[in-house]
């Protein structure tokens, strides 16, 4: 057994020294050893403490405070939700097929706003608030059905916008280059490639889709390798559907590449794809 106690580092009572027969003592003469013993431990343990309370500043422990974090303020934070990608309810297959009129080739860009007599006779209404020109709706149900026959999951995430909607969303990526600090026109410049200017957007006409694969539902160039876009890009024709921004005809079109927006043209998409041109050309061509 060790002669001292390592947490006060003193010795211990049974080791004082043995008393001395001659020397005459009092009754109270173990009292100042008392007294001295007891100074002795309060001052280590006091000692001790100080030390204890030094070392956990310097660790950032609070020795006397404890705080509970609450189950909520740990739980990580929700992943941000895929959307709500709508799906066109189901058609008859006896429904009419869309006959051709010039409504199906009207040319909207960048160089050519919507018509101001241009009119939507009447939209269908869509899943979660999409909405698609019902002159055209039977060939998109067919197009997306025959799609999910062949065993792919297709999606809707865009349809119908209104021009309130399409400045919105304009805006919204404008603003996004005048953060990254370019001027205000060239802003609207860049974001004009991805993002149609209100009154020249396709999605105004009631007649674009963008659709996208329900396992890759980002709006990137990936999009152009997932099953849906590779079976979209091979039949959307037979629909009367054409991929309106090839990745090739961008200085025509003046929109970047989207392997997802897809146009209604009706019996001219066909031709479209055996001349391997897009819709300005085409209608250049005709001209």
């Amino acid at each position: 057994m060790s002669r001292y106690n390592t947490y006060y580092d003193c010795e211990y009572e049974e080791y004082l020294p043995p008393r001395r027969e001659s020397v005459p003592r009092h009754h109270w003469g173990l009292i100042p050893w008392a007294l001295l013993l007891g100074a002795i431990l309060f001052g280590c343990g006091f000692l001790f403490g100080t030390v204890r309370a030094s070392s956990a500043r310097e660790t950032g422990d609070d020795p006397v405070k404890t705080y509970t974090i609450p189950v909520s303020d740990v739980r990580p934070a929700a992943a941000t939700p895929l959307p709500v990608i709508p799906q066109a309810p189901k058609v008859s297959d006896d429904a009419p097929r869309v006959a051709d009129e010039d409504w199906a080739l009207t040319l909207v860009n960048w160089e050519n706003p919507i018509p101001a007599d241009y009119t939507i006779p009447e939209l269908v209404e869509l899943r979660n608030n999409q909405s698609f020109d019902r002159r055209a709706y039977p060939e998109l149900q067919r197009m997306m059905d025959a799609c999910r026959a062949d065993g792919l999951d297709p999606m809707i995430c865009s349809s119908y916008r209104t021009e309130e909607f399409q400045a919105e969303l304009f805006e919204n990526k404008a603003a996004q280059y005048l953060a990254e600090g370019y001027g205000r026109e060239e802003a609207e410049t860049l974001a004009g490639q991805w993002v149609a200017r209100p009154g020249t957007s396709e999605h105004q006409l009631g007649l674009a889709v963008d659709i996208v694969d329900t396992g890759y539902q980002s709006l990137d160039e990936g999009q152009e390798q997932t099953a849906v876009q590779q079976w979209l890009m091979e039949h959307c024709w037979e629909y009367g559907f054409i991929l309106r921004y090839p990745t090739d005809k961008v200085e025509l079109t003046g929109v970047n590449y989207e392997p997802w927006h897809y146009r209604y043209v009706g019996s001219a998409a066909e031709e479209i794809r055996e001349l391997g041109v897009c819709l300005e050309e085409y209608l250049a061509q005709a001209g």
